[in-house]
């Protein structure tokens, strides 16, 4: 007869996957946890690990905005001092005149 206890050891080597798509349309990030005897234990690995993913996704999101950011205002002090320096030699031939 077979046993429905989930202490057994189909149920303890038994690997389960969560396939989660994220938002940004990027490939399916594939999530690994070890059945265990509590449901919820395997809920809240399932979360955690799918937490950490995203963590780790924003924190590259992020390095990059400001790496986007620090690009543009470099860009914009150049086209700055580009323009203050037309600007002065526009304005200096018509005082020596």
């Amino acid at each position: 007869m077979a046993s429905n206890n989930p202490d057994s050891s189909a149920n303890q080597s038994a690997v389960s996957y969560f396939t989660f798509h994220l938002a940004s349309g990027t490939s399916p990030v594939l999530l690994t946890s070890q059945i265990s005897e509590d449901p919820k234990t395997d809920v809240n690995a399932a979360v955690e690990e799918l937490l950490n993913t995203i963590s780790n996704k924003f924190a590259g999101v992020s390095s990059e905005i400001f790496a986007k950011m620090d690009e543009m205002s470099r860009r914009l002090d150049n086209l700055e001092a580009a323009l203050l320096a037309n600007k002065e030699k526009d304005a200096g031939p018509s005082k020596s005149s």
